[in-house]
């Protein structure tokens, strides 16, 4: 298992790399998380819905990812409330002050089941679990679902990573070891100490107090990987810099507050030509060749806000003057004419009107799609693409406007009065698809009268392989597993 002293210590990543390396050793690693809580989600072959870290960590392992691997994922929709998802399906809501009382027993239900179904589909497989958070929250460690409890119940060895990147990284360690109960201390195997800047040899007198002082070999020290990794949640997003010198294209991203699905926009970040600008409401918008409206968990309640911030009238008017939009599902929805959600899923108002820049309408409804697809899409050019679909709302759109895709209700498209084009889908993963994703950069070019890029590009997965691939370089090149892999 890979613990951390703190949320955002490196736990998916260094569980990730795991995976990888114990796959190029000849073993079958079986990522698991017990209970997430992310917006940022994936589909599985049979239509269950789980965290994208955890899918990553499946593709790190060679493994399609299944909802088994994440059994308890929990989606904030603000007001300290969060959708509940069980074995890949909504379950209900929770709100914060009642969860330990009334999910408690079912989350635990629905881990045990998530470890027997990849207990039977692969009898021979190594657990490689991660934790959440820090294991050591005093005020919740008795009714924690996913670190200690687990750890013990599968007596797993345990690996506690500390990120030095933030400062006080000695604290972080002997304080965490501190606030485990007897019991749980034999469990901590090995400790990790990541994103280490400079010479690791500076570092030797302090891995050598901190062995002395816990009893716990420092089994490795991570360097600062100069990677756009995909983030661990949307909060990692703030800590991005942008790393290039000048691009071609300028792509403002919207950075809603209840920001989901992020993952979609790192096809982007690996374009070398492209830098992105993510932008919040009350920012000024500019001048960029296109802007994205990504997935929201709060669709309604967003928009609000852009509203009250101003950037919706900022939208508008980059759209009539020529700009370019796309909409990522609740993005989708935000470029409609109105949005209707009589039964308040989304935890905001019953009904708002939209950006009113595509005909189209939604209402929001209890059934949730959720599924794979692969389909042909008609613009920017006839393209093979493939993705997922997971959203609540249904759209319907004027008759003459033109479908994105072949198959219709997916997404649509139109030329703006004065030059750009309008454009929205409900397909998660779109921009993974190289050629779809060069022909709609070359169609920005094309405005500002650039040379077109080769659209020859493989799928965005087989870039994120390389990532994973550097990742496991580095981790065995500087951690050595043979603590946690002893009796």
């Amino acid at each position: 298992m890979v613990l951390g002293t703190s949320s955002g210590a490196g736990k998916s990543l260094m569980n990730a790399a795991l995976c990888r390396v114990l796959k190029r050793r000849g073993e079958q690693p079986l990522p698991f998380k017990g209970q997430n809580m992310s917006n940022n989600a994936w589909v599985d072959l049979d239509g269950g819905e789980m965290a994208y870290s955890q899918a990553m960590q499946a593709w790190a392992a060679k493994l399609d990812p299944c909802c088994a691997m994440n059994p308890v994922l929990l989606k904030p929709r603000g007001d300290s409330t969060s959708e509940v998802i069980h074995l890949g399906k909504s379950v209900g809501t929770a709100r914060a002050e009642h969860y330990y009382r009334d999910w408690f027993r079912p989350g635990w239900r629905a881990i045990r089941s998530g470890l027997e179904t990849l207990s039977h589909n692969w009898p021979d497989g190594r657990l490689v679990l991660e934790g959440a958070g820090s294991p050591v929250e005093v005020n919740l460690q008795r009714r924690d679902l996913t670190n200690l409890r687990l750890a013990q119940f599968l007596r797993a060895r345990c690996l506690l990573v500390a990120d030095i990147e933030r400062g006080g990284v000695f604290a972080q360690v002997v304080g965490t070891l501190a606030l485990l109960r007897p019991i749980e201390r034999p469990l901590i195997r090995g400790i990790l100490i990541n994103r280490f800047r400079g010479r690791r040899d500076l570092f030797d007198d302090g891995r050598a107090w901190l062995e002395r002082e816990t009893g716990i070999p420092v089994v490795g020290v991570m360097p600062w990987l100069n990677e756009l990794f995909p983030p661990e949640d949307s909060l990692d997003l703030l800590e991005r810099r942008p790393s290039r010198g000048p691009a071609d294209l300028e792509i403002a991203v919207l950075r809603l507050p209840s920001l989901s699905n992020f993952s979609d926009l790192d096809p982007l970040e690996a374009e070398a030509s492209v830098r992105l600008r993510w932008i919040s409401p009350g920012d000024r918008l500019g001048q960029p060749d296109a802007v994205i409206l990504p997935g929201s968990k709060q669709t309604l309640n967003d928009l609000t806000l852009l509203r009250e911030r101003g950037l919706a009238d900022q939208l508008k008017e980059y759209a009539h003057s020529g700009g370019n939009l796309l909409g990522l599902c609740g993005g989708l929805q935000m470029l409609g004419q109105q949005l209707e959600d009589p039964e308040q899923l989304e935890g905001g108002p019953s009904s708002s009107e939209g950006l009113g820049l595509l005909p189209i309408k939604t209402r929001f409804s209890r059934d949730k799609t959720l599924r794979q697809r692969d389909l042909i899409s008609r613009w920017p050019a006839p393209t093979e693409v493939r993705g997922f679909e997971l959203h609540h709302g249904r759209t319907t759109a004027e008759a003459d406007l033109m479908s994105l895709m072949e198959e219709p209700n997916l997404g649509w498209w139109k030329r703006g009065i004065n030059g750009g084009v309008i454009a929205g889908s409900y397909l998660h993963g779109l921009l993974d698809n190289g050629p779809w994703r060069r022909h709609w950069l070359n169609h920005l070019r094309s405005g500002k009268g650039i040379s077109k890029l080769s659209i020859e590009r493989p799928h965005h997965a087989s870039h994120r392989d390389q990532l994973l691939d550097r990742l496991a370089d580095a981790f065995e090149q500087h951690v050595d597993i043979a603590p946690l892999l002893g009796s």
